[in-house]
């Protein structure tokens, strides 16, 4: 029998009314949510009716989809699916942190948002952007950000890199990518993250999660910085590496796979990551939990497929 990953959605997948029907139906995930909102009022308005402006804020973003993210992955854990192993995409990771135990989920959340500011005041400090690179392979996109001054730091998956750059940069890039065959795609971020722009952001979060109390886990979390499970010694230099270095998704992927992951489901706002495995390939069953209907269907699928 295959085992089961919980892959936290990242930056990019929020809309309002995320986290809504679970919050209504799932009384872990109510609690969740209900913490988050304690420990930063405003949580609940933002997630379940902010307007695309103010959920595009980085400060505002990543608290709000790590609590969604986390609350997704409790209702799914209080309905009876136990995950062997777990991985996050960039702000995902760290919602994957108290499901693994390495942090009780209060410790995440402040360490979300120390995190959401440090980026915050990079991106205001350099103004960037990011900008999904289709239809090239891997070289030719690195090759093209060497010439153009951006940085590659999302590897998805094959024939989709994002690439970190400066907003003035952006059309010019576009242009560059559009000669060489592909499709440049703006993503809804407010900065270049995963970039040398996050320095003082990697900096400051390294500082801070020295002063965390980080446990042994119980679950296997892959690490975006080292596509290696995490280990409590390193927890602190992998979450300050985390914002400055790619995301080498695809890599991340076949890492799991290798240690005998077979099913994939994305906890989370939107279908993002889903898409993506299934375009790295090899997964026996991927699925996804973003509210109350596909958190049924999810249920329903692996008790249908689940041999007795």
């Amino acid at each position: 029998m295959g085992k089961i990953a919980f892959v936290f959605a990242g930056q990019g997948a929020q809309y309002a009314g995320m986290g809504k029907s679970l919050y209504e139906s799932s009384p872990a995930a109510k609690a969740a949510l209900d913490e988050a909102e304690r420990l930063r009022p405003g949580t609940l308005a933002l997630c379940f009716a902010g307007d695309a402006d103010a959920l595009s804020q980085t400060r505002n973003t990543q608290p709000c989809l790590m609590a969604v993210d986390y609350a997704c992955a409790v209702a799914l854990i209080e309905a009876g699916m136990r995950p062997d192993g777990l991985a996050g995409f960039s702000l995902g990771e760290i919602a994957a942190l108290p499901v693994s135990g390495l942090l009780s989920f209060a410790e995440a959340f402040r360490l979300v948002l120390a995190r959401a500011e440090a980026m915050q005041a990079c991106a205001e400090q350099t103004p960037g952007g990011m900008v999904a690179v289709l239809k090239l392979a891997d070289e030719t996109v690195e090759a093209l950000c060497d010439a153009q001054g951006a940085y590659p730091v999302n590897f998805n998956c094959p024939g989709q890199v994002v690439c970190a750059l400066r907003k003035d940069q952006m059309p010019a890039f576009a242009e560059a990518v559009k000669a060489a065959g592909g499709r440049a795609l703006p993503l809804a971020v407010s900065g270049g993250f995963h970039s040398p722009f996050m320095h003082e952001a990697a900096r400051t979060l390294h500082s801070y999660a020295q002063t965390l109390a980080f446990q042994t886990p119980a679950l296997p979390l892959y690490a975006n910085a080292s596509n290696e499970p995490y280990a409590q010694s390193e927890a602190a230099s992998l979450l300050g590496r985390q914002v400055e270095s790619p995301v080498r998704f695809t890599a991340l992927v076949r890492r799991m796979q290798a240690d005998g992951i077979t099913d994939f489901i994305e906890v989370g706002a939107g279908k993002t990551l889903a898409g993506l495995i299934g375009k790295i390939g090899g997964a026996a069953r991927i699925a996804g939990v973003e509210d109350a209907q596909t958190l049924a269907a999810t249920l329903a699928l692996f008790k249908e497929e689940t041999p007795c």
